[in-house]
C-alpha cells in the first residue's frame, strides 16, 4: 500500500507543475493536472461520438497520458527539439512495485504511438484542450494565441477532432452563458 500511496502523491504533484507553453504565450496558464482533466473530459465527449471504440480505454489513456511529467516536467514544443525525456524510464521508476503497472505503462505507450483509434482520439483530446485555451485567450484580445492556433489544429488526427476544432474556433468562448448576448439568469 505504501507504493500506491507514493504513486498517489506523485500524481497529485501534477497539480503543481505548470504547462510550459504558456510562458511563451505570455498569457494564460494551467497546471498539468488542469490540462489532464480537460483532455479527459474531452475524451469522454469524443467517446460518445464514436460508439465503436473502447470508451473506457480512451478515458483512462487521457487520464494518465501526462503522468510521466511528474518526473520529466512539461516540455514544450521548442524544448522537445533539444531534450528527449525518457518517459519509459520515468514510469518504470514511478510504478515499480505497483500491481497495475502494466496497465498504466501500456496506456501511455499506446498514447505515444498514436496508432489505435483510441490513441488518435486521445491525442486529439490533448490538442483540443489546448485549442480551447488558445481560443478563450484570443477571445479576451490576446494576439499570440492567434499565431498558434493553426499549428495546433494541424496536429489533429481525426475528422471528429478537426470538425470539433472548427466548431470551437467558430464559437465565442462565453456563448454558453450569454446565448443572446446577456448572462443567463
Amino acid at each position: 500500500m505504501r507504493k500506491i500511496a507514493n504513486l498517489l502523491f506523485e500524481a497529485r504533484k501534477l497539480k503543481d507543475i505548470p504547462r510550459s507553453g504558456y510562458q511563451f504565450l505570455e498569457a494564460g496558464g494551467e497546471t498539468v493536472a488542469e490540462h489532464s482533466f480537460m483532455a479527459t473530459f474531452i475524451a469522454f465527449v469524443l467517446s460518445r461520438m464514436h460508439p465503436d471504440i473502447d470508451h473506457d480505454k480512451l478515458i483512462r489513456m487521457c487520464l494518465v497520458h501526462d503522468l510521466p511529467e511528474t518526473r520529466t516536467g512539461d516540455l514544450n514544443h521548442v524544448q522537445k527539439r533539444y531534450v528527449a525525456p525518457d518517459e519509459h524510464r520515468a514510469m518504470e521508476d514511478a510504478l515499480s512495485g505497483i500491481p497495475f503497472k502494466a496497465d498504466i505503462m501500456n496506456l501511455i505507450e499506446e498514447f505515444n504511438e498514436g496508432t489505435t483509434p483510441e490513441a488518435r482520439l486521445a491525442r486529439d483530446a490533448d490538442q483540443l484542450a489546448f485549442i480551447l485555451d488558445l481560443k478563450a485567450l484570443a477571445d479576451l484580445g490576446y494576439k499570440p494565441p492567434l499565431k498558434w492556433l493553426n499549428n495546433v489544429v494541424g496536429r489533429l488526427f481525426t475528422d471528429t477532432g478537426k470538425n470539433l476544432a472548427e466548431s470551437i474556433l467558430a464559437t465565442d468562448s462565453d456563448a454558453w452563458w450569454m446565448p443572446d448576448g446577456h448572462p443567463v439568469d
